[in-house]
């Protein structure tokens, strides 16, 4: 274990030579930025990771990438340490590379400028928070190697729902002592100590067409079926306990005159603890399974899901960053958001998780979303800092 001096020693190393990189770090931000790279654009993910590839090693950082054949490619990057307390776990950094922005919007609207705010598709959530882990890393390789492995996760489909990168995430973060996840630093400058998680369903009915005029009563409508059944999955919302239901996309019959054979719903929940994910769930596929009208029936398939970050497993690492952070001259306060991110898989394994440790933006998903430059090297500082000072300790504290 590190003793003080020596972990103050390397955070001032790492600091002072992170404090020299805002101009790199701003034209590798725009570098990323003025890449398309939506969650479906297999071609943009990978664009990302190769220049990502290139960059950290470069500078001698060792990068393990594993192709996917209908997503991005995986990329885990990795410092070894020097093997002397690796028995208790690395630190995991984690990021994503794709954004909800559709192919061909960087030639719309790419990177752009305005002082120290940028803008453009992906800014903040989360290309800002990708070479924040890049600098991290670049930070920490210059130093004498750390008592433990560091390691930094690239994946490609955060934004619908981490399909095929939910199973890196976990093997990834499998032993590890402490995850930063550099999603984006909320607008108050503070980091995210607690996230709903959030479940999205396609719910399918079929019934019996008839003519509405003719032979109404011979059909079974699988639109009121579901039509009542959304009524019954609404009344699930308890804003009180924070849990949401929505159907918000709905689809079916073939025309006005007809007794609908068919209809669809896509339905999303939100919901605070894995307690409640439970009940939820449970009290949903109740619902489906039963026969609001005779002749139809429904079925329900989840397509996407992030399991919550509940607040307990951020606490001692946010004490921590919180720490370094007034070190550094600022102050940072934990906030819950009900947005979704993959923190809520490693947080779910017991791990503590610390999330929107990225630099700060706002108006994530609209052509308004922009970073505050000013923080890309202070968050990079707060986090190169936090990693070391695990170092202190062999033990992250419960």
């Amino acid at each position: 274990m590190a003793s003080l001096t020596e972990a103050e020693t390397m955070m001032a190393t790492a600091c002072d030579w992170l404090a020299d990189q805002q101009a790199e770090m701003v034209d590798c931000l725009q570098t990323l930025v003025d890449i398309d790279s939506n969650s479906y654009d297999k071609a943009g993910t990978d664009a990302v990771a190769d220049v990502i590839v290139g960059w950290l090693e470069a500078d001698g950082i060792a990068v393990t990438r594993t192709p996917r054949p209908d997503a991005g490619d995986i990329l885990e990057a990795r410092l070894e340490g020097d093997g002397s307390d690796a028995s208790v776990g690395h630190v995991l950094m984690m990021g994503h590379r794709d954004t909800v922005f559709p192919t061909g919007t960087v030639a719309e609207r790419g990177f752009t400028r305005e002082g120290d705010t940028a803008f453009g598709p992906g800014v903040a959530d989360m290309k800002s928070g990708l070479v924040l882990n890049i600098f991290v890393l670049r930070a920490i390789k210059r130093l004498a190697p750390l008592r433990f492995p560091v390691r930094a996760l690239f994946t490609a489909d955060e934004e619908i729902g981490s399909r095929d990168g939910t199973a890196f995430i976990r093997e990834a973060a499998s032993g590890a002592r402490a995850v930063l996840n550099a999603e984006p630093g909320r607008i108050s400058g503070n980091v995210v100590t607690g996230r709903k998680g959030g479940a999205a369903f396609l719910i399918e009915v079929t019934g019996k067409a008839a003519h509405s005029g003719v032979s109404h009563a011979d059909g079974a409508s699988a639109i009121e079926a579901l039509a009542r059944k959304i009524v019954k999955l609404h009344t699930l919302t308890d804003y009180d306990s924070g849990v949401t239901t929505n159907v918000g996309l709905i689809e079916g019959g073939v025309s006005r005159n007809t007794v609908a054979p068919r209809a669809t719903a896509q339905l999303d929940t939100r919901f605070v603890t894995n307690e409640q994910r439970v009940h939820l769930l449970a009290a949903i596929e109740t619902i489906i399974a039963e026969e609001e009208i005779p002749g139809t029936r429904a079925t329900i398939r989840q397509t996407s899901g992030f399991l919550p970050m509940e607040p307990a497993m951020s606490e001692a690492l946010f004490t921590r960053y919180r720490a370094q952070a007034e070190k550094l001259g600022f102050n940072v306060g934990g906030e819950f958001t009900g947005g979704c991110s993959d923190a809520g898989t490693t947080a779910s394994l017991g791990i503590p998780t610390l999330c929107g440790t990225g630099p700060v933006g706002a108006k994530m998903h609209t052509d308004d979303e922009y970073c505050r430059l000013e923080t890309l090297v202070l968050r990079a500082q707060a986090v190169a800092a936090t990693i070391i000072d695990l170092a202190v300790e062999e033990t992250m504290p419960a």
